[in-house]
């Protein structure tokens, strides 16, 4: 028992490390194109020249859900500083669109089917993740879960406090 508790300890330790590397503020942020709620294809370097929040989430995570409303504000407090792109995971097509509509979430949104590797790219092991993107395409922050520093941040990017 306490071997197979070291082993499961170490390979949440070592998935740490890699995704903390993966998502290593300055490094350049791994190019991707998925398909929006239209079916078109929308890549992450279109966006370029503003920075881009990168928002891993699922219709099945409740942290997701209760970070909603705060995403929103924000989303409205900056007007045309940043955009969000909410990247669902983990669900079908037809329940990530009933929850874009549901929770009337007005950034763009794309969808990560489960054949994608976009999230061993982006080392992501935690939902919600959030990546700051800065205009240069360049990993600027991570926050994995639910964590008011993310809207620090923001604030301290984006002048209002």
């Amino acid at each position: 028992m306490k071997r197979l508790f070291l082993s499961i300890a170490l390979a949440v330790f070592t998935m740490s490390v890699w995704a903390a590397n993966e998502q290593a503020e300055g490094v350049e942020a791994p190019e991707f194109t998925l398909n929006d709620l239209g079916g078109n294809p929308l890549s992450l370097s279109s966006l370029r020249g503003k920075y881009v929040i990168l928002d891993f989430w699922g219709s099945w995570c409740g942290w997701c859900i209760k970070g909603f409303p705060q995403m929103k504000e924000y989303y409205t407090k900056y007007p045309d500083v940043f955009e969000i792109l909410g990247i669902d995971c983990r669900d079908t097509e037809a329940k990530w669109k009933a929850a874009v509509l549901e929770y009337e979430l007005p950034w763009l949104h794309v969808y990560c089917p489960k054949e994608s590797t976009l999230l061993n790219e982006y080392g992501i092991a935690g939902f919600p993740t959030k990546i700051i993107i800065d205009p240069e395409g360049k990993i600027y922050k991570t926050y994995i879960g639910e964590d008011p520093a993310f809207y620090t941040t923001l604030d301290e990017l984006f002048g209002k406090k």
